[in-house]
Formats: structure tokens, sequence, C-alpha cells
């Protein structure tokens, strides 16, 4: 009996023992705290969706809410790596020590994943076409890519050619086109266009390639064509080959070739203003010519310039003053001024002969008048004076003894400067007789427009278009003197010169 009441004290102590050990081990409810915090992408700070919050060791699992807020209670105190993952991010760790009734604030950045991105497809290259030749000194770059997450993608354009070691690169691109309008005559090009986003490396298209025509060295004609919203200059030779001079990307105009000095004077706007240009025959070498004092008139587009055949300095109006100015770009000088502040809109030249032809107007380009003046300024002959109706085109011939200009006979004035009659009229210096119509075979509700002489002397080259004022312009030749004798040269063209 004695034997069974040790065990039996034996058996309980161990019991207390156990107990108590037990007791010391258990966390006491107060034990707790708390995660939360925002979820957030890198850079943009744009608050991220249903992200998976977890702990390590491994407590609840939440996802957080449309703000990118996020809570996981009751936590038990101690040490934790807490994770956020989510599809197309990198998962992102943050440590963070939980004690008794505390929130620990936990702020994720999460950085986009990059292992599954692909990169754009390799560049097709489009235009030029492979082999193509190129009849101007500007070529515009076209071709395609594609992304497959449609990541923006950004192009560099490399460029070499045959003549010389220099390798030209356009980078940053954003459009997958390009405009140079540098390119040396008679050479041959390659070109390359890489394309990346901003997580792959760059992908290459095929060499691409192109030659440019040589330069033209038989082109008398000069005219221009509207381009996109742009007047450009082209020139051709009499078998009707055509060479693009100008950018489609500028607006110039109204181009007049000097025979001595071998280059082309003519008008390019920026913005609301207009400057005076030359460039070599072949489109290269472009100068800017005028600086403080520009062109000016009652209508930009309205306005001419001349050039003398054998003289080095360029006249042109800027509104009731007429300029003159060397092709360098020095020597401004003013010769002239409207006495009645008339405004001066077209001129023509013979320095050998102290020869200036004007025609001036109003405001509105109305009350014409077209006179002849020595280079003292004083009146020798006046053609026309204070008609209604618009008049444009102006030129001496060879031997500075007849004026050509155009004329609307039906005085019709309006604010959009439409004609509905105009006609080509001839006076002879010399004779002093009245100026002759000699729009032969004219058809009826057209207008003959911008007429300037032959070098010959024998025909007048011009512009004809519908009266309607938004019909297509072409330019035509006719004979002087002589019915049925109209050609046409040239398509979509106007303001044409012919040297």
């Amino acid at each position: 009996m004695m034997k069974e009441s040790l065990t039996y004290i034996k058996l309980l102590g161990i019991f207390l023992v156990l107990l108590v050990s037990c007791n010391e081990d258990r966390i006491n409810e107060n034990d707790f705290g708390i995660i939360k915090g925002k979820v957030v992408a890198e850079g943009t700070n744009a608050p991220l969706e249903n992200v998976r919050i977890s702990t390590s060791p491994v407590t609840s699992t939440v996802f957080s809410d449309d703000k990118g807020n996020f809570k996981i209670e009751n936590v038990p105190v101690g040490e934790y790596s807490v994770g956020a993952r989510l599809d197309g991010y990198l998962a992102t760790f943050e440590p963070a020590t939980v004690v008794t009734n505390v929130s620990v604030n936990v702020i994720f950045e999460m950085q986009v994943s990059t292992a599954n991105n692909r990169p754009p497809t390799a560049p097709e290259l489009t235009k030029p076409a492979e082999n193509e030749v190129i009849e101007s000194t500007e070529v515009v770059f076209e071709w395609t890519s594609a992304d497959p997450e449609e990541d923006p993608i950004t192009y560099t354009l490399e460029l070499r050619n045959d003549q010389n070691e220099d390798v030209l690169l356009f980078d940053d691109l954003t459009d997958a086109t390009y405009v140079y309008s540098e390119l040396m005559l008679g050479a041959q090009y390659f070109w390359q266009v890489s394309a990346k986003d901003e997580f792959n490396p760059a992908v290459l298209s095929p060499v691409g390639t192109f030659r440019v025509m040589n330069a033209p060295v038989e082109n008398r004609f000069l005219f221009v064509r509207n381009i996109n919203g742009n007047n450009v200059i082209f020139s051709a030779d009499e078998d009707g080959n055509e060479f693009q001079l100008t950018s489609e990307s500028t607006n110039s105009y109204r181009p007049r070739r000097n025979v001595s000095a071998n280059r082309i004077a003519y008008l390019q706007t920026t913005g609301a203003q207009v400057d005076i240009y030359t460039m070599k025959r072949d489109g290269t070498d472009k100068v800017k010519v005028t600086s403080n004092v520009k062109p000016n008139g009652f209508n930009l587009n309205e306005i001419n310039i001349a050039w003398p055949k054998t003289s080095d300095r360029i006249y042109f109006p800027s509104l009731d003053k007429l300029y003159r100015i060397r092709s360098s770009g020095q020597g401004l000088q003013l010769l002239y001024q409207t006495p009645d502040g008339s405004l001066i809109s077209e001129v023509a030249v013979s320095e050998n002969d102290n020869l200036i032809v004007l025609k001036t107007n109003n405001l509105d380009g109305y009350n014409v008048s077209i006179f002849t003046i020595t280079f003292n300024g004083n009146v020798l002959d006046t053609l026309i004076t204070g008609v209604p109706g618009a008049a444009s085109g102006l030129d001496l011939s060879v031997t500075n003894g007849k004026i050509i200009y155009s004329y609307d006979v039906s005085g019709f004035q309006s604010s959009d400067y439409r004609r509905l009659d105009s006609k080509i009229f001839m006076y002879d210096i010399n004779t002093g007789d009245p100026p002759v119509d000699i729009s032969a075979e004219r058809p009826n509700g057209t207008n003959d427009l911008e007429p300037v002489f032959a070098p010959n002397e024998a025909f007048v080259i011009y512009t004809n278009t519908s009266n309607d004022g938004i019909s297509r312009k072409d330019v035509y030749t006719l004979e002087i003197g002589v019915e049925e004798t109209r050609e046409l040269l040239y398509t979509d063209a106007f303001m044409p010169d012919w040297e």
C-alpha cells in the first residue's frame, strides 16, 4: 500500500512539472501586432491592386485593395520578411518587426518584370524602294516595326554613301519616318534602321540601298508645285524630265535663275515672314540672303523678286519700299519709296538700261498701277494706273524693249483675290503704244497668269487655271503673235521661269 502511494505521488509531481512547463511556452493573448502598408509601382507611385502579401515565418496571406492598401492582423510578435507578388512585376521583400499592440507600416515599390518582355520586330524598310533612283536632293525614309507588348519604340537611322566615309546617325526617333534633304547627287546610299523598347536590346533591319540621280545640267525651266500644303520648287528640261530642288517640309516659291551666277534665287517662308534664299542649280548649297529687312507686301504669295542676268544684286519689295541686296547678303540698299504709300508687289529690272518696272496696289491688292522708273526714281512710262481688278506677273524682255504682265480685265474685286478674266498684255517701250492682249486662244473661264519671256523673246511661259480659284494650275507656252500655239509643258505647276 505504501508502495502504491509513492507511485501516485511521483506521477502527480510529473504532471505538475509538465503543466508548469506548458504554461511557460504559451503566448499571451496580448502578444500580437499588425502589419499594414501600401503597394505602388516604382517610378509612377500608381497604386497596385490584388498584390499578394505574405510573411516568413508564415502568418496570414492578404491582397491589396484598389488603392494599394493591405493589412495583416493578429501577427505574433517577432521578426518577419514581408513579400509582395504580382504577375508582371518583380517580387519584392521588406523586413518588419512586430511588437505587441503596434501597427508596423511597410511600403512596397514594385518594379515591372522584363523577364518575359519581347523586343520589337526587326524594322521592314518600305521607302525608298530597294535600288530606287531618287530624282531630288531630298528623300523620305519610311519603315514598319511593332512591339508585342505595345511598348513605346525608339528608332535609329544610319545612313552612309559611296562618296566618302561619313556615317550619319539620326537617333531617338519616335516616328517610323524621317526626311533627309542633303543628298549628294550621283551617290549611292546605304541605310539601316534599328528599333528598341525600354527593356530589350535593339534589333536591326536589313541594309537598304538607293541611288541619287546625277546633277541636271540642261534644266532651263523652273516651276512650283504644292505638296502637302507647301510650295516646292522643281527644275525640268525640254523633254519633261523633272528634278525636285527644295524640301517638301518648307514653303519655297518664286524661283528666279541668274545665268551668270549659275544660281537660283527664291522666296521661303518661316511662319508669317519670308526671306530670300539662293541655291545652286541642283538644289544644293542653300544660302539665306535677307536678314533684318525682308520681302513683304499685301500678300506674300503675290510678291516677286528680280535678279538681273549679269548682276550680283537681287531686288525685292517691302511694303512701299524697293530694296536691293547682294546675293551674299551684304550691301542692303533702299532704292525707291512710293510717294502715295501704295505697296510695291512686283518688280523687273535692267541695270544696263537704268530701268525698273514696278507694279503697285493698295492693301487689298487692287487700285493697280504698272509704271517704269529710272534708278533715280524718275517716272518714265505709265502702262496702267489706278485700275480696278487684280494684276500678277511682270517681266522684261531680253532686249529690255518690251514688258509683259497679266491683268484681270473684268475688274472683279473680292476678299479672296479671285480673278475672273485675266489676260496677258505686252507693252512696247520703244513705241509707247497701248499694251496689246497676247492671250491668243485662251479658253473661256480661265485665267492666264504669271507670264515670263522665253530667252529668245519669241515665246511666253505662263500659268493657266480655271477662274474658280481652286482648280489645278498648269504651265503653258505660247508664241507671241501666232494663233493656236498654246502648248502644255507641266501639269499641276505654277510660278514658272525660263532662262
